[in-house]
């Protein structure tokens, strides 16, 4: 089996691209239950999709590395072009090299942020409990965690970083110079919601208003800001009082649209819009930022925010990379041992038959009462015999190649390995 990612993410392809690819659990589900179906039993999946990457992490067989790709790519509708162009396939060394710099943040738009790991573990969960994780993959998570850890309390690799949601309240303020007198929608009630409330509650502004299509749990995290809840059927109504909008939800269908945003532009007469859509998928159509007098960014116009500061942590990336290729190392050495599994158990099955051979004929002879130093020394010359018959046939062979062989096993595994195995005792 092959250890395989493929996948694309904010670094190799834009945003237009990146949310034909972003899938929402219930649709990993499928496409997890799809690759074994087209793979085989054996195969091993794991997706990880966040608003900044889709990948799959993999074990298949390494003839069917194109067939993957293919595979890969149908699933975001697009041809195998697609990520030669805007994505990347990685292989054993690379493959494992990448799980391990993305679960320590190494690879992420904010780099070292904490987030990553969480959502990887969250998928490495989902692939387990629906029996597509193997002892492959788990072993290369499970030392993806381990070395995530240790990256994050050894370095200071998460020091001096500007996280999403602080980034979105310096962004928003360069619209807003008094956010005393500015009005907050916050589309969604998820994790990254939550944090940028955080930061915006920070600044005090006049209203903050979360809309949720589950009004209760737009409730409860509204309570916790002291601030207001609404369902998302509501937002075109109220869409105008609103100075900013904040969005991070997991529709695959666009919750704002060009229309409602142009009816609360006119009820504003025009006052400026501030919009930010952390999706992907998109939460607020795209033809929106061609309005005049709003203002909206995507996720990937919070890159160039979130890299200040990456050169005073330059010293704990090289840090960091060191650890990783301990692990690297580590893995591979794990991976490779695995390979010889097979012959080791053929080797210890042949032996098991001479041993139950020879025991049996001792028994024999023990039941007619032959001496029992006679038994013995039949048994082990019996033993010995069947173990170097065939390096001594090999010997004889009148192929000098073979010959050479034979003679080099013989020195390195019955000569030189008995002598160290003796001084070891």
């Amino acid at each position: 089996m092959s250890i395989l990612t493929l996948g694309l993410n904010h670094q190799t392809a834009p945003l237009k691209i990146r949310e034909q690819f972003a899938w929402a659990s219930d649709q990993i589900q499928v496409h997890l239950q799809d690759f074994r179906n087209k793979f085989g039993a054996n195969s091993e999946a794991t997706v990880l999709s966040t608003c900044n990457r889709t990948e799959i992490y993999c074990a298949v067989h390494p003839q069917s590395i194109k067939d993957a790709q293919s595979w890969f790519t149908n699933l975001g509708g697009e041809t195998p072009a697609v990520l030669e162009d805007h994505g990347y396939t990685l292989e054993h060394d690379s493959a494992a090299r990448h799980a391990f710099r993305v679960a320590s943040g190494l690879d992420s738009m904010v780099l070292g942020e904490p987030q990553i790991l969480g959502q990887l573990k969250n998928a490495v969960q989902t692939a387990r409990e629906s029996g597509h994780l193997g002892s492959t993959l788990n072993q290369l998570f499970e030392r993806s965690f381990s070395i995530a850890k240790k990256v994050r309390s050894s370095t200071e690799i998460g020091s001096h970083s500007i996280s999403m949601a602080a980034a979105a309240v310096r962004l928003a303020g360069q619209l807003f110079e008094d956010f005393s007198e500015t009005r907050v929608l916050f589309v969604g009630a998820g994790e990254m919601i939550e944090l940028c409330m955080t930061h915006f509650a920070a600044k005090n502004p006049k209203i903050m208003c979360i809309a949720n299509r589950n009004l209760s749990n737009g409730q409860a995290l509204a309570k916790k800001f002291s601030a207001q809840a609404i369902t998302l059927g509501e937002i075109p109504e109220q869409l105008h009082t609103f100075d900013a909008v904040i969005s991070c939800t997991a529709s695959t269908l666009p919750l704002i649209g060009l229309g409602a945003v142009e009816s609360a532009l006119k009820k504003r007469k025009n006052s400026p819009m501030f919009m930010l859509d952390l999706a992907v998928p998109r939460d607020i159509e795209p033809q929106v930022a061609e309005l005049n007098n709003v203002y909206l960014y995507t996720v990937d116009h919070l890159a160039n925010i979130v890299q200040s500061g990456k050169e005073n942590r330059q010293a704990a990336v090289s840090k960091a990379e060191v650890i990783i290729d301990e692990g690297v190392h580590g893995f591979l050495t794990w991976l490779n041992s695995r390979e010889d599994v097979p012959l080791i158990q053929r080797l210890h099955q042949k032996t098991d038959e001479w041993r139950e051979l020879e025991i049996s004929r001792a028994k024999k002879m023990i039941a007619k009462g032959d001496d029992i130093n006679q038994v013995l020394e039949m048994l082990t010359k019996g033993l010995t015999q069947k173990m170097i018959h065939g390096a001594i046939a090999e010997l004889h062979s009148k192929d000098n190649e073979v010959k050479d062989k034979a003679q080099y096993a013989i020195e390195h595994f019955f000569l030189q390995g008995c002598k160290r195995h003796l001084v070891d005792k």
